[in-house]
């Protein structure tokens, strides 16, 4: 026959608070996406001084509206889709920028 252990309130009261301060600690291990942040933004910063807007505008437009995105996620305090819209956006200047160079490289030959 097995016997059934019952935990005691007290196990289950520190159970409950390990679970807790593991919570706490993950959260905190995924705190606000700085990095991409600041990645997102100097990405755009340098398609814009390439002539992106200009040269790509759709490009450029879609890496600024995803920061626009990600800034508003930040201030939701969503961080998941903060990193995220922020990644879409350094990708989309990155493009922006390469279309851009081309194009000025084109010109400058012509």
């Amino acid at each position: 026959m097995t016997r059934s252990r019952v935990a005691s309130p007290r196990a289950a009261l520190v159970a409950a608070a390990l679970l807790g301060a593991a919570l706490i600690c993950l959260s905190a291990c995924t705190g606000a996406p700085v990095q991409e942040m600041s990645d997102a933004r100097q990405a755009i910063a340098a398609a814009r001084a390439a002539g992106a807007a200009e040269r790509a505008p759709e490009q450029f437009a879609q890496a600024t509206n995803s920061l626009t995105r990600a800034e508003a996620a930040l201030q939701r305090h969503d961080y998941g889709t903060a990193r995220s819209q922020a990644a879409l956006a350094r990708a989309r200047a990155q493009e922006a920028l390469r279309i851009a160079n081309r194009a000025k490289s084109r010109s400058d030959s012509s």
